[in-house]
């Protein structure tokens, strides 16, 4: 997820009421520490802002990641994803999926959008284009904003 999206990710869990782990997953190549700020709280313990973060390293690989978040989420856990594959598990798992540019996954429509990716990998294998993603913007923000605190509450 990118940088601005952990930060926010970060700080809306302080305001859900409860205290929640923020877990950033990836491999070890990926030096997952440097998204934690110094003063970041580190266990429950120390959730003194209504949040805790902590790493979990994977093994390199493909979707490695993916099914070490799926192996440990709970119903109700909320999974920020810019990957729509996880954002399906998610949901078969009865948590919530959102991404990074603040679009909450459905269960009703999460079938149509792994078909459409699917197409748009065919184009590319086949050599076509397809368009790729819009810049961040602040409008997407405060949508990432507004959806994961209700996702929280």
């Amino acid at each position: 997820m990118p940088t601005p999206a952990r930060s926010r990710a970060s700080r809306s869990t302080a305001r859900g009421g409860r205290a929640v782990a923020v877990v950033i997953a990836g491999n070890s190549t990926q030096n997952l520490e440097r998204h934690i700020r110094r003063d970041d709280p580190r266990d429950a313990e120390h959730a003194r802002r209504g949040f805790w973060v902590t790493t979990l390293d994977v093994s390199v690989g493909a979707d490695s990641a993916d099914f070490a978040i799926i192996e440990r989420l709970q119903t109700g856990d909320v999974v920020v994803t810019q990957d729509i594959g996880l954002a399906s598990m998610a949901l078969g798992r009865d948590a919530a999926a959102i991404g990074v540019r603040g679009r909450v996954y459905d269960k009703a429509t999460i079938d149509m959008q792994l078909f459409i990716r699917h197409e748009e990998k065919k184009v590319r294998r086949a050599g076509g284009r397809t368009r790729g993603p819009a810049a961040f913007t602040s409008e997407d923000r405060a949508r990432f904003k507004r959806n994961l605190t209700e996702l929280l509450r």
